[in-house]
């Protein structure tokens, strides 16, 4: 399903970084002409279209998630089949490279509180229950908790 580009309906540059003024006046230009209380009577679907639009980018965090679906939607380019022997070594480590980058512009504060957490809980077990065979799969599950869980506070992969 294609979604409708709201940067596109009000007439603007596909940019998260647009400010709400620029937002609010393509609004207001589009509001006055389709207007269905106008006394030519309008155009109720574009108007329509236009305040759905207006909805989702009035805000600075609207607009960068409607940016970002906007640009989900863009073909990605074909991959070849088999890479070769250097893109295979890139492909693994290529990776683990840019893991400093991603945490660096993610959020990285809220990634070592999760961490701290994680580690405390960890030892609050280890405390409270020594020995038992439950606390290495206590242990592991937090682990596999903070793994899973931190992709959110990493930035996004670049794109090639």
């Amino acid at each position: 399903m294609t979604r409708i580009n709201p940067f596109h309906v009000l007439g603007l540059p596909t940019d998260p970084d647009l400010t709400d003024e620029h937002v609010r006046a393509a609004w207001r230009e589009i509001a006055a002409a389709t207007h269905p209380d106008r006394p030519d009577g309008g155009d109720a679907a574009r108007y329509a279209q236009a305040s759905a639009a207006y909805a989702e980018l009035r805000t600075p965090w609207g607009r960068s998630e409607a940016y970002a679906d906007v640009i989900e939607q863009l073909p990605v380019p074909p991959v070849p089949s088999e890479p070769a022997a250097m893109d295979r070594q890139q492909l693994t480590i290529g990776p683990l490279l840019l893991l400093p980058s991603r945490i660096r512009h993610g959020r990285p504060l809220r990634m070592l509180v999760r961490a701290i957490a994680a580690a405390l809980i960890s030892l609050i077990i280890l405390r409270l229950i020594p020995g038992t065979a439950a606390a290495p799969a206590d242990i592991t599950g937090m682990i596999l908790w903070f793994a899973l869980t931190a992709r959110s506070d990493l930035a996004p992969p670049p794109r090639k």
